[in-house]
């Protein structure tokens, strides 16, 4: 559903939310394992590009196989959270917008947890040539995502990418939330030029891994 407004105050109001939960964060521990453990049997290795890491908790998983990761998100207080949680040590963190951030250098690995489907629409193409200009040849991209969103989120109803999610105290954010499925996903990114394997498990959780289609070039349309 197209909306009249620039969708920046939007990205602008999902960063203030992550900002403000950052200190009470949590992760579905039950998903957390079967998504680690997918992870892991993906062998990430080499340079590793964390795209929005949050508090850490993939950071930690990333560097035990790593051999550096540079993790990045556009809320401070993640970044601190993340910092806290593994160290500097092979670790770089840096705070940036992702719709803005270009990279320095080339990984061999790119991994983002739960962060495609804040990714807007229209935004869509455009990140994913961001990650194939930020993926050493033969480089490797593994997420993992969920497409859930309450009814009580919903604004416009469930064909809109819109929700609003509120605090504790009841002030509301409003974030993109696009509810991906996973063989519609993995048909986009192959008109991007990416094989991709889509994996879904139980709920609402999947998981993507694969690399840029030689064949066609790193994210053309």
């Amino acid at each position: 559903m197209s909306r009249p407004e620039s969708i920046d105050p939007l990205l602008a109001e999902q960063i203030a939310y992550y900002r403000a939960v950052a200190t009470d964060y949590l992760v579905d521990v039950d998903a957390a394992r079967a998504l680690a453990a997918a992870l892991e049997a993906y062998r990430p290795a080499g340079r590793v590009l964390e795209l929005a890491c949050g508090p850490g908790v993939w950071t930690e998983l990333l560097l035990r196989y790593a051999m550096s990761v540079t993790a990045i998100d556009s809320a401070p207080e993640m970044l601190a959270r993340a910092k806290a949680r593994v160290g500097q040590e092979r670790a770089r963190f840096i705070q940036a917008d992702l719709f803005r951030w270009t990279p320095d250098q080339r990984y061999d690995f790119i991994f983002f947890g739960f962060w495609l489907s804040h990714v807007p629409l229209d935004r869509f193409e455009a990140f994913w040539s961001m990650v194939a200009d930020s993926l050493a040849p033969a480089g490797r991209v593994f997420f993992i995502d969920d497409n859930a969103r309450t009814p009580e989120e919903l604004i416009e109803g469930d064909q809109d990418t819109t929700i609003r999610r509120r605090l504790a105290d009841g002030t509301g954010f409003r974030l993109v939330k696009v509810p991906h499925q996973p063989a519609e996903l993995e048909k986009r990114l192959e008109r991007l030029g990416w094989r991709i394997r889509v994996t879904p498990l139980s709920g609402p959780f999947f998981w993507g891994a694969g690399s840029a289609d030689p064949a066609r070039g790193k994210g053309s349309g």
